[in-house]
């Protein structure tokens, strides 16, 4: 028994996306057909996706976590689960510091925030495993890329 963190500017709750149930904007709406899934940093959704009341979904908006000192405490409580599986899409950071990626949102979590959601998270419940999607190299720009080495090195520190 397990909870996923997922960390994404995009809901991902497609019931399906160009033909496929398993496609990339559809993965959270397989998740809580499973397990209890918590998302932070959407900021974009389909009108199709904004339904309310879905069973094993907690959704923290950007522009609620913004004025919402206690999201990250908030967030983690909302896990059921001692054991958590974490998803990051790397657009779920802000594109002023992850530019690298397939969609990029404006107004997206930042450097430090980031960190303090991992290390607590690390500190209240048993990461079993995480996996990180979306980086997309830009040439002539390596920031990202190394942004997206010293997060998986950060969290991993946390961890273990």
């Amino acid at each position: 028994d397990f909870s996923v963190l997922q960390l994404d500017a995009h809901r991902d709750m497609r019931h399906s996306f160009q033909g496929s149930r398993y496609s990339h904007a559809c993965i959270a709406k397989r998740i809580i057909e499973l397990t209890s899934l918590t998302q932070v940093g959407i900021r974009s959704l389909s009108k199709d996706e904004a339904g309310k009341g879905y069973k094993n979904l907690k959704t923290f908006f950007m522009k609620d976590m913004i004025d919402n000192d206690n999201w990250i405490s908030e967030a983690i409580d909302s896990l059921p689960s001692d054991k958590v599986y974490v998803t990051i899409d790397m657009d779920a950071l802000d594109p002023s510091i992850m530019p690298s990626v397939g969609t990029p949102e404006p107004g997206g979590m930042g450097w430090y925030e980031t960190l303090v959601l991992f290390k607590r998270l690390s500190q209240k419940k048993e990461v079993i495993g995480f996996d990180v999607v979306e980086l997309s190299p830009m040439p002539g720009n390596v920031s990202p890329d190394f942004l997206t080495a010293k997060l998986i090195y950060k969290f991993l520190s946390y961890i273990f």
